[in-house]
C-alpha cells in the first residue's frame, strides 16, 4: 500500500507521478543502504598504524579489507611448501644421486633435494631448472641460491625485523622466470652542462612524475650519498660541490622516497617524523629497518645481480642493455611486508644458510 500522500499527489497531478516516485525510491535505497551497513558491516572500514607520538599524525591508513587481505601471491607459496624430511642418518646424498646439483646444496639429503627442487622450479616458473648444465638459468640459479643464502644469513635485521619470515625465490618470482618490478635504466644518462638530462620523463621509476629518473641507479646501485639541500639559505660555496648537497640532490632524494613509499605502500611518516624530518634522532623504528634494506639492496645489485651481466640473453635485458635489478618493490610489491609477513622460510632451512642445515 502507498503513503496517503502519494495517493493524494496522484490524485491532485495525474500526470506528475515521477517526482514522488523518484523520492519513493531514494528513501527506500537509503533505507536498503542502512539496513545492509548493520547486518553486513562497513565495506570502507580503515585501520591506521600508529608509527609516531599522538597529535602529530603520524600514521599510516589503510582500508581494513586491504591491511588485513594476503598478498596475490601467499596462495601460491602455500601450494608449494611442504614440510623437511628430518635425516635420520645414512640417507642417500643429492651430490651422489643427482646431477647439476647446485653448489653449497651436495650435502641435502635425495628426499630434502627433490623437494626443494620441485619447489624452486614452481617458485620460479621454470619446470626445467637446472636439467641442462649448459643453459643459462641454471648459471644463474646457482648465483640465485647463493644470494637468497646471504640474505637469510647476513641481512636478518631486515628481512626478519619482525619476527621470522625469510626469503626465498618465491618472495621475488612468484612463478615468474623474471620477478615483477625489477627496474632498467630508462634510457642512456647522458650529462648536460650543470645537471645530468634525467628529469621530466615519463617513466615507472619515479611513478610518472617529473622528478629525476635516476635515483635508484644513484642510491641502490652507486652508493651515493642520500641527502637533501642544506637548511641554512645563504651557505657559503658552491652547491653540490663544497661539502653539502645542491637543489638537484634533494630532488634525487624526493624521487627514491616516491618510489619507497608506492613500494610499500605507506606514507612518509613510516620512517620519519612529522615534526622534525630532518633530525635523525626522532625517527620512527622503521626508519632504521628501512636504512639496512638500502644497505642490503645494494649488496644485492652489485655483489649478485651486475654479475649475471653477459649471461642474460638479449631479451631478459632493458633498453640501454642493462641487466635487471632490484629494488624495494621487487620483494614488497606494494605491501609493507613481502607477501604479508609471511614465514616462507620456516619450511625451506636448505635456503636460510650456507653452512650445515639445521633440521628441527
Amino acid at each position: 500500500m502507498l503513503p496517503k500522500w502519494f495517493n493524494k499527489w496522484n490524485r491532485d497531478n495525474p500526470t506528475d507521478v515521477e517526482r514522488p516516485a523518484i523520492l519513493v525510491g531514494a528513501v527506500g535505497t537509503a533505507v536498503f543502504a542502512g539496513i545492509a551497513l548493520v547486518l553486513l558491516g562497513q565495506p570502507f572500514k580503515t585501520e591506521s598504524l600508529q608509527t609516531g607520538p599522538r597529535g602529530t599524525a603520524m600514521m599510516v591508513t589503510k582500508f581494513a579489507s586491504e591491511a588485513n587481505g594476503l598478498g596475490l601471491g601467499v596462495p601460491g607459496f602455500q601450494a608449494t611448501t611442504s614440510a623437511p624430511v628430518i635425516p635420520t642418518g645414512g640417507e642417500e646424498l643429492a651430490g651422489d644421486a643427482r646431477e647439476n646439483v647446485p653448489p653449497g646444496l651436495e650435502g641435502l639429503t635425495v628426499d630434502n633435494y627433490d623437494r626443494l627442487l620441485t619447489a624452486m622450479q614452481a617458485w620460479t616458473g621454470i619446470p626445467n631448472l637446472f636439467e641442462d648444465p649448459d643453459s643459462y638459468q641454471t648459471t644463474v640459479g646457482y648465483i640465485m641460491i647463493g644470494m637468497t643464502r646471504n640474505l637469510n644469513e647476513n641481512w636478518d635485521g631486515h628481512v626478519n625485523a619482525n619476527g621470522e619470515v625469510g626469503v626465498t625465490c618465491y618472495t621475488c618470482h612468484q612463478g615468474q622466470p623474471v620477478p615483477s618490478n625489477v627496474w632498467f635504466d630508462a634510457m642512456p644518462l647522458k650529462a648536460t652542462e650543470g645537471w645530468s638530462a634525467v628529469q621530466n620523463r615519463v617513466t615507472p621509476l619515479t611513478s610518472y612524475t617529473s622528478l629525476p629518473t635516476d635515483a635508484l641507479r644513484a642510491y641502490l646501485l652507486d652508493y651515493e650519498t642520500i641527502a637533501v639541500h642544506d637548511l641554512e639559505s645563504r651557505a657559503e660555496g658552491v652547491p653540490g660541490q663544497d661539502g653539502y648537497p645542491a637543489i638537484q640532490n634533494a630532488e634525487r632524494t624526493y624521487s627514491l622516497m616516491n618510489y619507497f613509499a608506492n613500494s610499500l605502500n605507506v606514507n612518509c611518516t613510516f620512517c620519519h617524523n612529522s615534526r622534525a624530518f630532518y633530525d635523525g634522532a626522532q625517527v620512527t623504528p622503521q626508519w632504521g629497518t628501512a636504512s639496512l634494506g638500502i644497505a642490503m639492496v645494494q649488496e644485492l645489485n652489485n655483489d649478485y645481480l651486475i654479475s649475471l651481466d653477459g649471461l642474460l640473453p638479449p631479451e631478459r635485458l632493458g633498453p640501454t642493455g642493462d641487466i635487471p635489478k632490484a629494488a624495494c618493490a621487487t620483494c614488497h610489491k606494494g605491501y609493507q611486508k613481502p607477501l604479508q609477513g609471511t614465514n616462507v622460510i620456516g619450511d625451506w632451512p636448505e635456503l636460510a644458510t650456507s653452512g650445515e642445515v639445521a633440521y628441527e
